[in-house]
């Protein structure tokens, strides 16, 4: 299964290498105001897919904090029955 990995992984890099050599014609962002931004496409790419990833990555934490408040509650709940009924064998 290592070996599987480690293959699939160069086949990725590779394929990604690909995609960057093919796509390096420089490319203009234009912004409001008179900005602009010349670099390769390849970058401009990767820069958004980063973008993207890290806008969803932020809105995905509040759900993870309510979600680990929520578990951490039910754990406290069940430690405090557990030293409550130490005997019971059914809330063991």
């Amino acid at each position: 299964m290592r070996y599987f990995y480690g293959l699939l992984t160069g086949i990725l890099f590779f394929a990604v290498l690909g995609f960057a050599i093919k796509n390096a014609e420089p490319v203009t962002l234009h912004y409001y105001l008179g900005m602009s931004w010349s670099a390769p496409l390849v970058l401009v790419v990767l820069a958004s897919f980063a973008l993207g990833a890290g806008c969803g990555i932020i809105a995905c934490l509040g759900l993870v904090v309510r979600q680990r408040r929520a578990a951490n509650a039910i754990r406290q709940e069940l430690a405090s029955l557990n030293t409550a009924h130490p005997s019971n064998p059914e809330i063991s």
